[in-house]
């Protein structure tokens, strides 16, 4: 399934229809409500305004459909919370716009403001919501008659696996699931679900499993006797962008744990942990987005001046850029002002010491007031990034961190930071046991994600670029 194409459908559908919308709202006005109060008929005019309109306003509803999380998992999608999710935003946008374009109309009346509330609203939800709901229906039927779906593995080798695999084959409806094959818990010389799916391999191997067959769902189909394995599983597909589920037991269904979208649902439970609500996350986007470009036009000189002093400190690049592990497990590059010497890592990987010798001078004075790390605002308008995260670290320092913290990959749910709760409450770390140490802070961060906490540790990261404690 292409996302990216399903969300393009969305969104070009939404400014299509709200263009439409505010054009017959624009005639509304000028051909009833103006030709009241005038009292001759008012002409249509076609100017640059009107123009602009029809593109700043369905960009604002854009905006506000992508802030509440329209535009996120695209194909698991129920048309009844989609309903009542385009009226809410609807009623917030005509709400908006009343009292920024309206409110100044000529009226006869204030029952003429209650008239155009009516028709922005009416206007705007009805063109809005049926191209939605033919794509969304198009979608589902689709899914129900198996032609599109999610691809999933069973984690479970034994009789709940196996009944679980036969009650999504006896359903009339598909339920977005394309099986790929099942991973076991322990080890049997025959499997009973081998007679329907594939042996991918045991659950040591969950992570290269996932990767290989480009998984998107799984299931956990565990004996009471496997149950004390779920957090060592758990901690395995942490990191990955997926859609983890689990069969409840009778204590979960009685006290309503569980939640059916469709009557073709299999009952499982969702196992995730909304770190903030799809409207924060998005609003956070935009934030890092805008205080990126914002630090970046800003930082023009400080730029110029710090590439003029890396480059007499020492030969060698202005920019040093290496791999590290980003959202979700997958690698990108990121940028610094290079603050050591050319070839500092030639013996292998190694984290920076106090009295560093690789560290030139230079290197030292921005490495205090953090301005070596100024060149990853472009990594956050990447994408790869956002302001405030736990920081991101190399693959070969993960791998020996996992050893002594598995719960470390908890940390790549998130977007890696410029700066974090670890970094202002520990520094640079110069041990793994160190990087252990300050991963307490980053939990404590993911357990309390918030905008305001976000505020709090960039306004704790610029004072200790002034009073120059960073290490």
């Amino acid at each position: 399934m292409n996302s990216r194409r399903q969300i393009l459908k969305y969104i070009i559908s939404d400014f299509l229809f709200s263009s439409v919308a505010w054009f017959l709202f624009f005639s509304f006005r000028k051909k009833i409500i103006e030709t009241q109060y005038f009292g001759y008929p008012i002409q249509l005019t076609y100017d640059e305004k009107f123009f602009l309109g029809l593109i700043i306003i369905p960009l604002f509803w854009i905006t506000l459909h992508f802030l509440s999380g329209y535009y996120q998992d695209v194909y698991r999608r129920s048309r009844l919370k989609e309903l009542w999710q385009t009226m809410l935003i609807s009623i917030i946008g005509t709400v908006i716009l009343f009292f920024a374009f309206v409110l100044d109309d000529y009226v006869v009346s204030y029952h003429d403001y209650y008239r155009s509330a009516l028709m922005l609203f009416s206007t705007q939800f009805i063109l809005t919501y049926i191209p939605r709901i033919i794509i969304t229906t198009s979608t589902i039927h689709k899914i129900h008659n198996r032609k599109i779906g999610f691809r999933t593995i069973i984690v479970g080798s034994d009789k709940k696996a196996f009944d679980l695999y036969e009650y999504f084959i006896k359903q009339p409806k598909g339920s977005g699931n394309l099986f790929v094959g099942f991973v076991s818990v322990t080890e049997k010389p025959k499997y009973r679900i081998e007679r329907y799916l594939s042996h991918l391999g045991n659950v040591s191997e969950l992570h290269n499993i996932i990767e290989k067959e480009k998984v998107q769902e799984v299931i956990l189909a565990l004996e009471t006797k496997e149950h004390d394995q779920i957090n060592a599983i758990l901690n395995r597909i942490e990191s990955k962008d997926l859609v983890v589920k689990a069969i409840p037991s009778l204590y979960d269904i009685l006290t309503g744990s569980v939640r059916m979208s469709t009557p073709y649902d299999a009952p499982l439970i969702q196992i995730s942990r909304e770190l903030m609500t799809p409207f924060e996350m998005n609003l956070k986007r935009l934030i890092d987005i805008f205080f990126s470009i914002i630090a970046i036009i800003l930082l023009l000189p400080v730029y110029l001046f710090l590439a003029l002093g890396v480059k007499m400190s020492s030969k060698g690049p202005i920019f040093y850029t290496h791999e590290r592990i980003g959202r979700y497990g997958k690698p990108f590059n990121i940028y610094k002002f290079r603050s050591m010497y050319v070839d500092a890592e030639k013996m292998g990987p190694a984290l920076s010491s106090k009295n560093d010798p690789r560290i030139t001078p230079f290197g030292l004075f921005m490495r205090k007031v953090r301005l070596d790390e100024t060149p990853q605002f472009f990594n956050v308008l990447k994408g790869d990034m956002s302001l405030v995260g736990p920081r991101p670290e190399r693959q070969y320092f993960i791998d020996q961190i996992v050893k002594k913290a598995p719960h470390y990959t908890h940390l790549q749910k998130v977007r890696p930071g410029i700066t974090s709760w670890g970094q202002v409450k520990f520094g640079y770390a110069e041990n793994v046991d160190e990087m252990i140490e300050r991963l307490k802070y980053d939990l404590i961060y993911m357990e309390n994600m918030s905008l305001y906490v976000d505020f709090k540790i960039m306004i704790y990261t610029i004072k200790i670029i002034f009073q120059g404690r960073g290490k």
